[in-house]
């Protein structure tokens, strides 16, 4: 059995999937109340833990409970509040498949994964790092603003917060005026394309090495992959990204999130540890990154079979794509979004379907899934995309 969540997170459905068909038992924690599409997976039991937002030592000792309750063999973080809550199970008698101790705590840190990255051979942006926003200025305008982790354990709690784009001064103090709760990076803002490189760490090195680009994203400002595409692994980073890997002391699945500027230049963003929102595109291609990750955990000798001819792959996320279309509607909260998709051609990319596009969170025997996880993302996403811009 292999014990997954939060069953919320944007990968629930691929990973457990993944596992399934490798032939575990998956069982998955959710927040009190979410009512996680996931429930329409067949054979996954599902248990409800009290919300990390509202009190994250109150859930973790939920999981705590589930685990020695239920006794899987192995745990398996879908999300960040699932590895910061990884990184405490290092004394519980499961099998942590995922980051743990320190690894866990760096998995969170963009400041040290920058550091680590410009050290490994990777190209970085300029960053200032700065504690607090209300007395400094960027060097220059524009200016991505951005936590220096990926969440912050606050008072008991656990928050997020989110990059902002700033196109000038005015745009910059209203940022500014907002709560911070560490460390904040401040960087250049880079047009261009976002690609992910992914693979698995096993003993020997990294296998398994495949890749994507964002064709289009739930917010055109930034966020997850409404709808990508596979493309060729670049070489050239192959050697920087497995030093990087080897610094963070890195086993099982990984994604490194890069922007491609108009110069063809690959800017590091960030390491993501855990499993990433569009899992169903390397899936589609036979990397099942999921099933290996805890297979690796529980049997160090394991080496997965690796796809000797991945299809090319076109892959949408239905839900995503309308939210997508709402966010247009709504328009940029930045003026230096000045490419902001248009509405019409929009509209037409949209509409256009080929027979050879794939569908996130799409099995041919488990139809109700998709219409379930559509109609979640709907009335989990919608409600933000139409708030006013900024």
């Amino acid at each position: 059995m292999v014990l997954v969540g939060f069953a919320e997170a944007y990968a629930a459905i691929e990973a457990t999937w993944s596992l399934r068909e490798a032939g575990f038992r998956v069982a998955a924690f959710t927040r009190i109340g979410a009512r996680p599409a996931l429930k329409h997976v067949r054979n996954v039991r599902i248990f409800e833990v009290f919300p990390p937002e509202l009190d994250a030592k109150r859930t973790t000792d939920d999981v705590r409970a589930l685990i020695r309750s239920l006794s899987p063999d192995a745990y398996l973080p879908l999300d960040d509040a699932a590895v910061w809550i990884g990184g405490k199970l290092s004394d519980e008698s499961v099998t942590v498949a995922g980051p743990r101790g320190q690894s866990a705590t760096d998995s969170l840190d963009k400041e040290l994964q920058l550091a680590r990255a410009g050290d490994a051979g990777l190209l970085i942006p300029s960053t200032q790092v700065v504690s607090s926003l209300r007395d400094v200025r960027p060097t220059g305008y524009p200016v991505v603003v951005k936590p220096a982790r990926a969440l912050y354990s606050v008072d008991g709690h656990l928050v997020r917060v989110a990059p902002r784009v700033c196109a000038d001064e005015s745009e910059f103090l209203r940022v500014s005026s907002r709560p911070t709760y560490g460390n904040v990076l401040i960087q250049p803002f880079i047009r261009g394309q976002g690609e992910g490189l992914f693979g698995h760490v096993s003993r020997t090195g990294v296998v398994g090495w495949s890749a994507h680009r964002r064709i289009r994203m739930l917010n055109p400002q930034g966020s997850a992959s409404s709808a990508c595409s596979s493309r060729t692994v670049d070489e050239g980073l192959l050697g920087p990204a497995e030093r990087f890997l080897r610094k963070m002391g890195w086993r099982g699945l990984f994604m490194l999130e890069f922007l491609r500027d108009a110069q063809g230049r690959p800017w590091f963003m960030e390491l993501n540890g855990r499993t990433w929102g569009s899992m169903a595109l390397a899936r589609r291609r036979g990397f099942e990154y999921p099933a290996w990750t805890v297979r690796a955990a529980l049997d160090e000798d394991f080496s997965p079979e690796i796809p000797a001819d991945p299809p090319d792959i076109f892959c949408r996320n239905l839900g995503m794509e309308i939210v997508h279309l709402a966010f247009v509607l709504r328009g940029p909260g930045s003026a230096a979004l000045s490419d902001w998709p248009r509405l019409l051609p929009t509209v037409r990319r949209l509409l256009h379907v080929s027979r050879k596009d794939r569908f996130y969170n799409w099995k041919w025997s488990e139809p109700g899934v998709l219409a379930a996880d559509t109609a979640k993302t709907l009335t989990t996403y919608l409600h933000r995309a139409f708030r006013p811009a900024g």
